[in-house]
């Protein structure tokens, strides 16, 4: 159902992109729809091609009554471990909001420790509009990041798999070895510098 302002809470939609892949930041996102400018094809990032996402991000920034999007280095996800990494990077999500929101859906099954009343919805990209629009700007995000460190970094193809363990991926780090962009505390990364695997 669609909230109204004025009637009801100013509701912020919360998700992130990027906790399962070997390389690149986390980054979540933020946003509070207008209701009075309801933006059609809105569902999970994942389930929405890559042109849809690019489409529906341009639109979101144009009609969202506030949007932010953060993120956590490479370094803070080694540091932290990726589950609190991306508790941080959905509290300077919705931190950097230019309007205060009173109640903050989040998709998944917690929400980080932060003094706004909040919920976490399972699989609420796909149910709840605000959390819809945030997986889109999440992950449209981030993409945007990996096909610049494939710039950087081109033997890894991270524009093809945005740093996921795909097998050609593995096989390019045992080839060349971890980058910077790599998590070294992510399994395979790690176990590839046990082993002496360097860049």
């Amino acid at each position: 159902m669609q909230l109204i302002l004025g009637q009801t809470n100013i509701i912020c939609g919360v998700d992130e992109a990027g906790r399962g892949p070997l390389a690149g930041p986390v980054y979540a996102a933020a946003v509070i729809l207008d209701p009075a400018k309801p933006i059609a094809g809105l569902n999970d990032s994942k389930k929405l091609s890559e042109k849809a996402r690019d489409r529906l991000a341009f639109i979101i920034k144009a009609e969202a009554l506030a949007w932010h999007i953060a993120s956590a280095t490479v370094e803070e996800i080694d540091r932290l471990n990726i589950l609190q990494a991306t508790m941080l990077a959905m509290t300077r999500a919705v931190e950097g909001l230019n309007v205060q929101p009173e109640e903050v859906l989040v998709d998944g099954n917690r929400c980080p420790e932060w003094d706004y009343v909040s919920k976490a919805i399972v699989e609420g990209d796909a149910k709840v509009a605000e959390i819809s629009a945030a997986s889109i700007l999440a992950k449209t995000a981030r993409d945007a990041v990996m096909v610049e460190l494939h710039e950087s970094y081109p033997q890894y193809n991270f524009a093809g798999h945005k740093g996921y363990g795909t097998a050609a991926h593995l096989k390019a780090i045992k080839q060349h070895g971890p980058c910077p962009a790599h998590r070294r505390s992510f399994a395979p990364v790690r176990e590839m510098l046990a082993q002496g695997v360097l860049f």
